[in-house]
């Protein structure tokens, strides 16, 4: 078996070679010389000058003898190249796309982005384009992990202006079909957002990408519609306004309304408002009683004034209670 692999493989080039071990190492915590020369297609001998030669290169590969010896990739002082597949590839940039517009890391974020794009193959930096072109970013203080494919085909799908259909996991768990005209990519409050006009409601909808399943593109194209708003990122905003709407709480907070704000888990507009320099008044809604309660609690002690519907009042009373083991 091994005479046969070297036949096939016997025209990689060394440096070919080299990337293909490299990969393998990344792949396993730890690998023999034999699993590594049967892979490759080459002798004990060649695996282990390889190895010398990526050693050379900064990469520490720890080897150990004896019969249960093999290579591990470590840890090291410095970043030697990294190989990646396309998915972790797009995951990366991603994620620095998202960067670019945070505070305190969009410049290094940046320059990170333009090293990977240059080095990014035609059919990757297409998708990485395609979601920096449909993306609008704003303010987000929370994070929920999103398919970097799932991204990718919604980005596409929403440049190209192709019909897409997909599951969509509503609140209660249940997964509804939809088929919509993607518009926009919108990323805020460590969410991403799909603005899009659902032909089934035959209205314009925001859906949450991490509650999006099975994207697929239907092949049809569509005539782009004259946006719900000029403002996409008011637009969103308020949609999530009306949508938390099932539990209403309104409150007075002896504290500056730009403090009270860095409190809360979300920055919708509107929901603190100064009264004076010192004090400030907010309202909350939640279809959900924790989420609702989370916040109250997130007002500190400086709350004066609470207006509460009787099922706030008592989840605040129970949750108490809990706290303090009575």
């Amino acid at each position: 078996m091994r005479t046969g692999s070297v036949r096939k493989l016997s025209g990689v080039t060394t440096p070919a070679r080299l990337l293909r071990l490299l990969s393998l190492l990344q792949t396993r915590r730890e690998w023999s010389g034999a699993e590594l020369a049967e892979r490759l297609g080459v002798t004990d001998r060649t695996v282990r000058r390889d190895v010398g030669r990526l050693r050379e290169l900064g990469y520490p590969i720890a080897g150990t003898t004896g019969t249960a010896g093999g290579y591990r990739l470590t840890s090291g002082r410095d970043l030697p190249p990294l190989l990646l597949d396309d998915e972790e590839a797009i995951a990366v940039a991603t994620g620095l796309l998202t960067a670019t517009g945070t505070e305190g890391v969009e410049e290094t974020a940046v320059r990170a982005l333009a090293k990977l794009s240059q080095v990014l193959p035609d059919r990757l930096r297409h998708r990485l384009a395609a979601v920096g072109e449909t993306t609008v970013r704003f303010p987000a203080r929370r994070g929920t992990r999103v398919d970097p494919a799932v991204l990718g085909l919604l980005g596409g799908a929403a440049r190209d202006r192709e019909v897409v259909r997909f599951g969509y996991r509503r609140r209660d768990g249940a997964v509804a079909d939809r088929r919509v005209e993607p518009y926009q990519l919108l990323a805020g409050y460590g969410l991403w957002w799909l603005l899009a006009y659902d032909l089934h409601r035959d209205d314009w909808r925001t859906f949450r990408v991490d509650r999006v399943t099975a994207p697929q593109p239907v092949r049809h194209r569509f005539a782009p519609r004259p946006l719900p708003a000029e403002d996409t990122v008011t637009y969103l905003r308020e949609s999530i306004g009306r949508a938390l709407a099932r539990h209403t709480v309104r409150a007075v907070v002896r504290a500056p309304a730009e403090v009270v704000a860095a409190r809360l888990p979300m920055a919708v507009p509107g929901r603190v408002q100064a009264i004076d320099g010192e004090r400030c008044r907010v309202h909350l809604s939640s279809d959900s009683l924790d989420r609702v309660v989370q916040d109250v609690v997130a007002l500190g002690p400086e709350l004066e004034e609470l207006d509460a519907p009787p099922e706030v009042r008592e989840h605040l009373r129970e949750v108490g209670r809990r706290l303090l083991g009575v």
